[in-house]
């Protein structure tokens, strides 16, 4: 790499001033010129975003005079010799005229919030935003620059795709910029994606889906081909909203829909996973609690670890976790609701939080499917994990949860498959994991989840391979005989410590943590900052080593 190629320069000059009034594309009302542009180029009237050049997005996520340009670089201006209407050349020198820049894209070292990153932005108004050579070169020299100082990398993409005056050059761009992704990858860098509207083709299907978190402005597009082009070929209509960001959302194929207000904030929170972690915190004095079941009847502790207003995963993240930043979809089409997770900070620590969401109303436990994953569930989880492994992030999972869903979808989806390779994916994780089921740890559904360095158990939570209700259905015979069942189970926390499945139990308050969340969520605190000291201690292999010989052990009759 040549000095000129890791060289930064200062910023070139901002856009000329905004007109007076503007008209919304969206709702088609006047807007007065500096408000709009003091609300980001945001519709007041109907809430359009309206498209943003380059320099402008760089001005509104990067801190103030924080801003280096990394050097465009500079290819052949026509390796094709290609001419539609009129000469590749002479088309390239009118974009360059309109616009002040030299091809599509513009990079930067910068900083949001006081956290240095690498950052392109790609501007529409150049033949498209296009992704030509000079485009696909100038992303991977700011990828190197990623690289080099160790920072994350965010990409705001609009593009309608790859170039075609550059033909198959322009093409391999698309596997060039996917290269440089994966680099970043195999350093544990953090990769986000914002979507602007629209971003298609060539730049979809490469570095705008791979990147670690995808984040999407309102109604921004995504996708391969068209709409117009799908609807010709198949010659259907195509479902409302199809492409825009609510559809990706519920699809699973982006993890948050951010309005431009609320990026600077969102990319804030996202970037501390490239702080160092602070020194462990003293334990703070705790009310006390009840480590026993709150009865010794086996089938009072299930109904008390079902009980609705039992704390949620939700609930102890907020509680216990700033900065929380949920991220949604298994990037392969859907994203069950029944699994909640994201990056948040624990105490000093950035971590990744995995948990079953239950919810505490009807409504929101149908809405949940009353904590039961589906394999798109599974796979959002293991999705997150591999997250974690790469960025070095400790993992904190909260099982709350009957058992995995159970339906034909689920079968058709490959609902066994899904949780047998989050068990095998738990078992190799490099990095500190604690699990800590805090309500119902229900089959195989609960154990995809459960496989870690530390697997407590709150006081009236309880284990097991499958409900009392199932249980004596199928060996009793008789629903009467599940109190029976459940004490034959052996599944309170005090047998499952016993039987050396968890590693401690997590007093609750007395009668049980829905008498006092807050209480409850205090004494959760304190046990999962001792288990993940203990943990954080040991090497990567040493706590592989342990994990697997706790596993290959359980049960004994090795």
């Amino acid at each position: 790499m040549t000095d000129a190629m890791t060289r930064a320069v200062p910023r070139t000059a901002p856009p000329p001033p905004t007109a007076d009034w503007v008209r919304c594309d969206g709702c088609h009302g006047l807007v007065y010129g500096p408000r709009y542009a003091r609300d980001l180029n945001v519709c007041p009237l109907c809430g359009r975003h309206g498209p943003v050049t380059a320099h402008e997005r760089l001005e509104q996520l990067l801190d103030p005079g924080s801003r280096a340009d990394i050097p465009t670089v500079r290819t052949d201006p026509d390796p094709l010799g290609f001419t539609d209407t009129r000469p590749y050349p002479q088309r390239l020198a009118l974009a360059r005229a309109a616009t002040g820049l030299t091809d599509a894209v513009i990079a930067a070292h910068g900083t949001i919030e006081g956290r240095p990153l690498v950052i392109i932005a790609m501007d529409f108004r150049f033949l498209g935003g296009s992704l030509g050579v000079a485009v696909g070169a100038t992303i991977v020299r700011a990828a190197d620059e990623a690289l080099a100082a160790r920072v994350p990398f965010v990409m705001v993409t609009a593009s309608g795709g790859a170039r075609m005056q550059e033909g198959v050059l322009a093409l391999m761009q698309m596997a060039r910029t996917a290269q440089a992704l994966a680099e970043l990858d195999e350093a544990g860098l953090l990769t986000v994606t914002v979507v602007a509207d629209p971003t298609y083709g060539g730049v979809a299907a490469s570095y705008a889906s791979l990147a670690d978190v995808v984040l999407a402005e309102p109604q921004a597009r995504l996708g391969f081909a068209g709409p117009r082009v799908i609807a010709q070929t198949i010659g259907a209509e195509l479902p409302p909203g199809f492409q825009r960001a609510d559809f990706l959302l519920a699809h699973g194929l982006v993890d948050r829909i951010v309005p431009r207000a609320g990026l600077r904030s969102i990319l804030g929170h996202l970037l501390v996973v490239n702080d160092r972690p602070g020194e462990p915190v003293e334990p703070q004095p705790v009310p006390a609690g009840d480590d026993r079941p709150a009865s010794e009847q086996a089938w009072e502790v299930v109904r008390l670890a079902r009980h609705p207003d039992r704390p949620t995963t939700s609930d102890y993240v907020e509680d216990l976790c700033t900065g929380f930043v949920e991220l949604h979809g298994d990037r392969t089409g859907a994203d069950c609701p029944a699994i909640l997770g994201g990056i948040a900070v624990f105490g000093s620590r950035p971590v990744v939080v995995i948990g079953h969401q239950k919810g505490h109303t009807t409504r929101e436990l149908v809405a949940r499917d009353f904590g039961m994953a589906r394999p798109s569930g599974q796979r959002k989880a293991a999705r997150l994990l591999r997250l974690a492994a790469k960025l070095g992030l400790p993992v904190i999972t909260f099982i709350d949860t009957p058992g995995a869903h159970p339906g034909v979808d689920a079968e058709e989806g490959g609902q066994a498959g899904s949780i047998a390779e989050n068990i095998r994916l738990m078992a190799r994780l490099p990095v500190p994991t604690v699990a800590v089921i805090t309500g119902e740890g229900g089959s195989g559904g609960a154990l995809a989840l459960a496989v870690a360095d530390r697997v407590l158990a709150c006081a009236n939570a309880v284990y097991s391979v499958i409900s009392p209700e199932g249980c004596a259905a199928i060996l009793w015979k008789e629903p009467a005989a599940t109190p029976q069942a459940a004490e034959a189970l052996r599944l309170r926390a005090p047998d499952l410590l016993a039987l050396g499945v968890i590693d401690g139990i997590v007093a609750e308050p007395a009668g049980g943590a829905h008498t006092d969340p807050a209480a409850a969520a205090q004494l959760l605190g304190a046990a999962l900052a001792q288990a993940l000291d203990e943990v954080t201690g040991a090497s990567p292999a040493e706590r592989m080593n342990r994990r697997r010989g706790r596993i290959r052990n359980s049960g004994g009759g090795t």
